[in-house]
């Protein structure tokens, strides 16, 4: 067959951008429900007497266990299965039961509820980048979806702004209710009028079967910038989302904030600075030179070192204005590395894997996240005030061991780009 009758790849859908607007928004849900709970740590663990160990694995345990363990699973279904079904039950269930977080009146309920909402949010990532990526030829997906991660700051928003100032009228139990409601609405929305694609269309491949998952791992652990990539990825989540985790309460304590206060503060940062992050890395990828993966592994592991820096700083200074400066100098960071991953891995990987690859990154990252940072951070802060007798000081001192795990994460990063070029050759 000659080169001029070689079958070409289809043209981009019409419907695209369309997709991609709705996608961010169930991923801005995905993100609130689940940020929700970090800005209300403090009301929570007063009300149910709760050490912060204890009120570490209510708000981040209780989410990420039954998140990491289903996800794989849910992603190996969305590599076979119809993708927008998954998503759209998975939306309807994780805010159903994010707004049953509103009616709980016991830590066991409020446990048996963070369980549910986990096991609903595992299915919305995985598909929706998997269905992004067939939406948007190769060398577009990093651009695609650094727009998409525009979610997590509109997410973050809603769960710092808008659910600080709904627990501050109500209680922060309705903050949960007003989080949680709409997103049934948006399920529906998405099962009536986004179309499934059908796989691997952007890459010239006729049918893509979805692969067994030990082909998957197998495929994965071949490809040196993809292990990279997933590490990196998940250190810089443990590292950012950490920190942010507990910033809210950290700022209630240590600076004397108001839950509200620190909700709006916070909640300004998210949508300002971290939509300007995004866009900025989302502007940066749409240049031609942003075609070469190599230059984007290396820009990511250079954005990541500067923003270490402020993150650092920020819980170290005590004046509140200087703290204030320099998370507004963080903060944009914490997006920053988002998208670009994301689009790598799907580059990295055939189209048969791409949903499974992406459950293997929220896998690790939400472990580090979810499971080890609010965790370990808690358990810091209570050995930091019982031993040294640091009181409301203690938890600066476990966020600031913390925050130079960034530099690990851009080591990752850096050297994902050695071999990027050669497996996203072997991939496709």
């Amino acid at each position: 067959m000659t080169l001029a009758s070689a079958p070409q790849p289809p043209a981009a859908p019409r419907d695209r951008w369309y997709v991609l607007a709705l996608l961010t928004l169930v991923y801005a849900l995905n993100i609130a429900d689940r940020f929700s709970i970090s800005t209300l740590i403090e009301p929570i663990r007063k009300e149910l007497h709760l050490s912060d160990g204890g009120v570490g694995f209510l708000t981040g345990g209780a989410l990420g266990l039954f998140y990491v363990t289903v996800g794989i699973w849910v992603a190996v279904m969305a590599d076979r299965v119809n993708r927008r079904n998954i998503l759209a039950v998975s939306l309807a269930v994780w805010s159903g039961i994010t707004a049953l977080c509103g009616l709980t009146h016991s830590y066991l309920q409020l446990l048996l509820a963070r369980f549910g909402v986990g096991i609903g949010e595992a299915g919305g990532t995985p598909p929706s980048t998997s269905i992004l990526a067939d939406k948007f030829p190769p060398a577009r997906r990093p651009m695609a979806l650094t727009i998409f991660a525009l979610g997590a700051c509109l997410g973050a928003w809603l769960g710092s702004s808008v659910a600080g100032e709904a627990a501050e009228r109500g209680g922060w139990r309705l903050a949960f209710l007003v989080l949680g409601v709409p997103g049934l609405a948006l399920a529906l929305l998405v099962w009536l009028t986004v179309r499934e694609p059908r796989r691997g269309q952007l890459d010239g491949i006729a049918h893509a079967h979805g692969a067994p998952l030990t082909d998957t791992l197998r495929f994965v652990a071949g490809q040196r910038s993809a292990v990279h990539l997933l590490i990196g990825g998940s250190v810089a989540t443990f590292w950012s989302w950490g920190l942010m985790w507990w910033t809210p309460t950290f700022l209630q304590r240590s600076h004397h904030m108001t839950l509200a206060q620190a909700g709006d503060l916070l909640g300004t940062m998210h949508l300002y600075a971290g939509t300007a992050g995004t866009l900025v890395a989302g502007g940066l990828m749409a240049l031609r030179r942003a075609a070469d993966p190599r230059f984007v592994a290396r820009l990511l592991a250079a954005v990541v070192v500067l923003t270490t820096i402020p993150s650092l700083l920020a819980y170290w200074v005590v004046p509140l204005r200087s703290a204030i400066v320099l998370l507004w100098l963080f903060v944009p960071g914490v997006y920053f590395y988002i998208g670009p991953i994301l689009g790598l891995l799907q580059n990295v990987v055939p189209a048969s894997m791409r949903a499974t690859t992406c459950a293997l990154l929220l896998f690790a990252a939400n472990i580090a996240n979810l499971l080890l940072a609010p965790q370990i951070i808690g358990w810091l802060s209570d050995w930091f005030g019982a031993a040294f007798g640091a009181g409301d000081e203690s938890l600066r001192w476990a966020l600031l061991l913390l925050a130079p795990t960034g530099l690990w994460a851009a080591w990752h990063l850096w050297r994902s780009g050695a071999t990027i070029r050669a497996d996203e050759a072997r991939a496709t």
